[in-house]
């Protein structure tokens, strides 16, 4: 007579292990990106103070020279360095994009200057490289450094010292204007501080600022842009002051076009905002019809064709509140 052995099956509590384990580290995971803390001491402190102006001069040429005897440099991405020899009643710092490069301030920065300007336009670190692809390792230390050694420079070759900062420059140029005492006029264009929602839904700002942030995940690519590089200016963002107080401010501007769809245009208004009413500052705005479809460089001449004249007029009108 054949014995049949009975199939045993695996207790309740064991298939209960193996569909809630999962779940529970999920949850887990999630939670720690959610409730990871962004605030960076390095991130929150100015430590360049401005140089005198035989230091500042000598500091710009300094990366000038460096830029037009580094092989690896695109030559239309150089820093531009427009000095009329002497401390000026009036300097400005201008700082371009991620992904961007000094030359396209060209033309605004001629503008400036034949206004009596001392003007700086240096380049952002890891960019405007033969390799094109160098900037995706650049670091949210790098481009605080990077700005607040930039300012220390502008700040010492005119009496007067503002910034103007397109989309990430603009990112790091609201940093200025919170950090640094000596900030007394600011130009917002197309200010990068949170991608439009269609880009990626404000949900996932957190997890994509920790895990592309800290390099924690492999890289992503949107067309040039690095995921990973993204995040640094995100990192900058959420170190912003709650109540930014420049009691030097006496001027604030932004701009950008309504048809921008890279970055959150309610964000790109509402910061500068809030610096102006902490400090008590008329905040000048003004958003291109979204009809003239305009992209988000909003400073680049090959991006405004016939409109850059009349846009460099308005911006140098927003910037010194005129």
């Amino acid at each position: 007579m054949r014995v049949i052995a009975k199939k045993t099956r695996p207790p309740r509590r064991r298939w209960l292990l193996f569909v809630t384990l999962p779940v529970v580290v999920l949850l887990l995971a999630v939670a720690t990106v959610y409730l990871w803390p962004l605030g960076d001491d390095r991130l929150r402190r100015s430590s360049a103070p401005a140089l005198d102006f035989a230091a500042a001069t000598a500091a710009a040429q300094r990366q000038v020279t460096q830029d037009q005897t580094d092989p690896t440099v695109r030559t239309e991405c150089r820093t531009q360095f427009l000095t009329h020899g002497r401390r000026t009643a009036r300097t400005v710092l201008m700082l371009h994009g991620y992904t961007g490069c000094p030359d396209g301030f060209s033309r605004l920065a001629k503008l400036f200057y034949d206004r009596g300007y001392n003007v700086y336009v240096p380049r952002e670190p890891r960019h405007g490289r033969v390799d094109e692809d160098a900037h995706e390792w650049v670091s949210a230390h790098e481009l605080i450094d990077y700005a607040d050694g930039s300012a220390a420079v502008s700040a010492g070759l005119g009496d007067e010292f503002g910034v103007v900062g397109l989309s990430g420059g603009g990112n790091l140029a609201t940093w200025l204007t919170e950090y640094r005492s000596d900030v007394k006029r600011a130009l917002l264009l197309a200010p990068f501080y949170a991608p439009d929602a269609t880009q990626a839904p404000p949900a996932l700002i957190k997890p994509m600022t920790v895990l592309w942030g800290h390099r924690l995940v492999p890289e992503r690519k949107n067309g040039d842009m690095f995921y990973s590089a993204l995040a640094q200016y995100l990192q900058v963002r959420a170190n912003y002051k709650d109540r930014p107080v420049n009691e030097s401010l006496t001027a604030l501007a932004v701009t950008a076009s309504g048809a921008d769809r890279l970055i959150d245009l309610r964000e790109a208004f509402e910061i500068p905002r809030e610096i102006a009413e902490t400090n008590d500052v008329k905040l000048t705005e003004y958003v291109i019809p979204a009809d003239l479809d305009l992209p988000h460089d909003i400073v680049g001449p090959n991006s405004l064709g016939p409109r850059a004249a009349d846009l460099y007029a308005r911006y140098i009108s927003l910037y010194e509140g005129t």
